[in-house]
């Protein structure tokens, strides 16, 4: 829509954007609040607000300024919900089922992203974008309704007692995680993989324009924006289900590079549908070393600083993919933007080369996890 409007990559991109922005200037304090909590009212919180916030966009004549703004509204409760939800999953599965149980959160997420992005795209051009929105009001009650019967009571992660200014605990989170190096290497590579694959994503809607019309802009869109969240699909169940543990620790190093140089072909403006293959390469390559990282990253936190350390995650990338979709949108307006999108992998794959000869080894790993399972110290300050 603001695309249709407007005819600039910049402002259809920081569309796309508006829902980062959360993370962007408060992130980590909203993600601190989920440890003062039960983690179960967290999240049936976070999703009845978000159900209130999505119910108000259904109001006819509705400014374009007041739709963003609510959108803006509604993501303030993704931070908190998403770190109550990263640090009740350990407590739910175990230890030991963990690194299935994060790879079948991340699949299942993104598969329901691409149908999303389809059944959305039908409803809102066929029939009414209204009814679009209300399908999705009904699926934050019935999250809501399904946590609060289907997960049981557990204590808030931080008494009263214990608790400081949201500040101090946040910042605790940042020096976790980047003061321990196993930590400080999972966070950069996945900011860095994040950063170079949402890019096609990010610019699917100037893309389709600039070689569509009518019906088939929407069809080149759809299949861009879609192919990224499939390929992770595919890469997750592939990776997850089919190899085993000893195989997934060997193929971080190679999927990373290929996050990114998957992508490099598109600067020879190749057609719409091979553009969508590039994405969905990328998206398995993402797909395939997200869930490995992810769950290295959980089993290597001590208990009480999970929340803290998820949000430091989720605000870094959703910085690198704001910062991602943002530069190459304004390059975009003064270049051609395959030759951007192109280029920008050139440089992601460089960045991903260097990030793998850097990575630490198994015994580092191993070692941090079984420092977590002790009861860790506060984090000292600096």
């Amino acid at each position: 829509l603001v695309y249709q409007q407007t005819a600039s990559v910049l402002l259809s991109a920081a569309a796309f954007a508006v829902s980062f922005l959360p993370w962007l200037i408060g992130g980590t304090v909203l993600a601190a609040l989920a440890e003062r909590y039960p983690y179960r009212r967290v999240l049936v919180a976070s999703d009845l607000s978000r159900m209130v916030l999505i119910a108000l966009l259904l109001v006819p004549d509705l400014p374009i300024a007041a739709m963003l703004g609510l959108l803006f509204l509604s993501s303030l409760g993704a931070p908190p919900s998403q770190a109550a939800r990263s640090a009740l999953l350990p407590m739910v599965v175990g230890r030991d089922k963990l690194p299935i149980a994060v790879a079948t959160n991340s699949t299942t997420m993104q598969a329901a992203q691409v149908v999303g992005y389809l059944v959305g795209a039908a409803l809102a051009t066929g029939l009414s974008p209204q009814i679009a929105l209300g399908l999705d009001v009904l699926t934050f009650g019935l999250s809501a309704l399904l946590i609060a019967m289907g997960i049981g009571p557990r204590p808030a992660a931080r008494s009263t007692a214990e608790r400081t200014h949201l500040l101090h605990e946040s910042a605790e989170g940042f020096r976790l995680v980047f003061g321990q190096e196993t930590l400080r290497s999972i966070a950069i590579m996945v900011f860095a993989l994040t950063c170079f694959v949402v890019v096609p994503e990010g610019l699917a809607a100037a893309w389709a324009a600039q070689v569509g019309s009518g019906s088939t802009q929407g069809l080149y869109q759809g299949l861009i924006m879609a192919a990224g969240p499939t390929g992770f699909v595919l890469g997750g169940i592939l990776v997850t289900r089919i190899i085993g543990p000893a195989q997934r620790e060997r193929l971080i190093r190679p999927l990373a590079v290929l996050s990114a140089l998957a992508l490099v072909p598109a600067v020879a403006s190749p057609p719409p549908l091979v553009v969508a293959v590039l994405a969905m390469i990328a998206g398995l390559a993402q797909g395939g070393v997200l869930p490995t990282l992810n769950s290295k990253f959980v089993l290597i936190l001590p208990h009480g600083y999970r929340a803290r350390a998820f949000g430091v995650m989720q605000t870094g990338m959703q910085v690198s993919q704001f910062g991602a979709v943002m530069i190459t949108g304004v390059l975009a307006d003064h270049f051609r933007l395959p030759v951007v999108v192109g280029l920008w992998s050139v440089g992601g794959t460089i960045a991903m080369v260097l990030l793998a000869a850097r990575w630490p080894s198994t015994a580092s790993f191993d070692a941090a996890g079984k420092a977590a399972e002790r009861p860790a110290p506060p984090v000292a300050e600096p």
